[in-house]
């Protein structure tokens, strides 16, 4: 009898040992107070990968004891427009959660339904050496209105008070007063700064737009910074929205003739709802954000009455790699726009477009033409079919890359 006991201890330990070995991934937070009704955007760290790669995030109501989800209780899943994980350091991996409304909704009416109010974001690991997949789960509780759900913003919006999307002003005019109305959950410091992009700097790229919460510990110094126009730290209590007034108009550059940029840059603060462990130390995640921010524009010209060309620069450098898209204000009363390309004096690409069309994405074959000098010009046309408004010709190059 003793024989057989030890038989028994020995082989529960050593099944311990395998799931102890097979469950070699971890998160920080391992739960979290998510909002009833409404998104909620969480930092997660899963650590100590090892040789493994992420597959589907699924949201369910019951898992299994390897942590993968009850067939049948399937919530969701982590949709491709809200994955913005990535690697980080050797054997981390950052996962920036955001929980769709829907989701919530099923949740809580499963928690209707008598089952629990807890539900899980589960997380498959697949290893690129043959060893089985392995699944972490994250205990998501629901929390009401959202007070107690970690600090992210759920929505931005940028806006000037005229309500114009694209203002033009002449050289040495300012700009309509502006700000950003900002829907989130949880409460805590708001902190960031207002910066701006002045014609002919390298514009942002998707990750200089992520709030700075968004991103790996080590890729939060690698944002490109611009010249700051006023800083803020406010505190927002658990309300859910705040409207956050922009710079003083006067005090915005307005004498170099082109597109302006403005953008809003939120830092990342403390937030004891939310804050994840790396192994090496804390992250902060207040401010965390699933998407990336808008920016404001504005034009600055010496000749307010004609149409305005917004972007490409002028003299501006593009990729060979990317699509080329042209963009210009629109022009009250305009019927239709024409756009045209020209290679000196000769028309490479005409469009005629609609009326509420102020963009044109070029034919790919328009990238074939590198390392040369194209020029580019729009008019409106009016009832008539003549032109009301027209705009100067700029000049651009496409480059190899």
């Amino acid at each position: 009898m003793k024989r057989l006991f030890r038989i028994f201890a020995l082989s529960l330990v050593g099944e311990l040992a395998i799931a102890s070995a097979a469950q070699a991934v971890t998160v920080s937070p391992r739960g979290v107070n998510v909002r009833t009704f409404g998104a909620t955007t969480v930092f997660l760290t899963f650590a100590g990968l090892n040789n493994q790669v992420p597959a589907e995030g699924l949201w369910c109501g019951a898992i299994n004891p390897d942590q993968s989800c009850v067939s049948g209780t399937i919530f969701g899943q982590l949709p491709a427009r809200s994955n913005r994980s990535r690697r980080s350091g050797r054997n981390n991996f950052t996962d920036i959660m955001t929980i769709p409304p829907s989701v919530a909704r099923r949740a809580y009416q499963d928690a209707l339904r008598g089952n629990s109010s807890e539900f899980f974001y589960v997380r498959r690991f697949v290893s690129t050496t043959g060893a089985p997949d392995e699944f972490v789960a994250v205990t998501c509780r629901l929390a009401g209105g959202g007070a107690r759900v970690p600090l992210a913003l759920t929505e931005v919006r940028l806006q000037f008070e005229s309500g114009q999307d694209v203002p033009a002003i002449a050289t040495g005019e300012t700009i309509p007063r502006f700000g950003a109305n900002i829907a989130y959950n949880g409460t805590g410091r708001l902190k960031g700064r207002w910066e701006i992009v002045r014609p002919g700097e390298p514009l942002p790229t998707e990750r200089d737009l992520l709030t700075e919460a968004s991103l790996p510990i080590e890729e939060r110094a690698l944002q490109r910074r611009y010249t700051t126009l006023q800083r803020f730290d406010i505190f927002v209590p658990p309300t859910g929205r705040v409207f956050l007034p922009g710079p003083d108009p006067a005090k915005i550059p307005k004498n170099v003739e082109g597109l302006n940029l403005i953008l809003l840059r939120i830092e990342a603060t403390d937030d004891r709802e939310g804050n994840s462990e790396t192994g090496i130390g804390t992250v902060n995640s207040g401010g965390v954000a699933g998407f990336p921010l808008p920016v404001l524009r504005y034009f600055v010209t010496s000749e307010p009455s004609g149409l305005q060309l917004l972007q490409p620069n002028h003299n501006a450098q593009l990729s060979a790699k990317q699509p080329i898209r042209f963009e210009w204000q629109a022009v009250e009363n305009a019927i239709a726009y024409k756009l045209e390309i020209k290679q000196n004096s000769n028309v490479v690409l005409s469009a005629l477009l609609k009326p509420t069309q102020t963009s044109y994405t070029a034919p790919s074959w328009l990238n074939e033409k590198t390392q040369q000098l194209l020029q580019w010009q729009v008019q409106a046309i009016n009832n008539d079919r003549t032109v009301l408004k027209s705009s100067r010709v700029q000049e651009f190059q496409i480059r190899r890359d």
